[in-house]
């Protein structure tokens, strides 16, 4: 299945006060789990497993670019992977650029808040009632502007956003798909 753009998951921790946020999408797709052992935790690191070359170097000019202005950039990660095996996917824990802001069995809130803008990025894990063996991952991003510097950052984000989540989506679905 290709991924498709769909609405924020009603039992998103995102969704859970009905707040209203300045930019939203999601995007769906299928994850097949033949053993149905995978969690909120494994879809979080699978998260920062996932990026194409293409996504690393984009980030790479955007860090030098937005701290010429003050902005939170990843910084310089040293040992990647074990960051990555020591990461718990737990609340306050911070891995680059993305904070841990929540967690429960079937999602993971990351993101950031910065001077411009806020930013967080659901990933939401369900398994389907009609198989066991598939679970639908959702990816959801929700941006607040706190000035007209986070909608003058985002003008140029936006486009490579929207190419950016769903090839995530796709890479999550193979790196877990190939633990199986």
């Amino acid at each position: 299945m290709a991924s498709i753009k769909t609405a924020l998951p009603k039992r998103s921790i995102l969704n859970a006060d009905h707040k209203k946020y300045d930019y939203v999408d999601s995007y769906k797709d299928v994850l097949i789990d033949q053993e149905n052992k995978f969690n909120s935790t494994d879809i979080g690191k699978a998260f920062f497993l996932s990026g194409p070359k293409w996504v690393e170097k984009l980030f790479t000019v955007r860090n030098k670019i937005v701290s010429v202005f003050g902005l939170k950039t990843s910084g310089k990660i040293n040992n990647r992977q074990a960051q990555l095996d020591s990461f718990k996917c737990e609340a306050g824990e911070q891995l680059g650029l993305f904070k841990v802001f929540g967690k429960t069995a079937n999602e993971v809130i990351l993101g950031e808040d910065d001077k411009h803008l806020n930013f967080r990025v659901s990933l939401f894990i369900e398994q389907q009632p009609t198989n066991p063996q598939k679970k639908a991952i959702t990816i959801s991003t929700t941006v607040e502007f706190n000035n007209w510097l986070g909608r003058l950052y985002f003008l140029p984000v936006r486009p490579f956003h929207k190419l950016i989540v769903p090839t995530m989506l796709k890479g999550i679905i193979k790196e877990l798909e190939k633990r199986n």
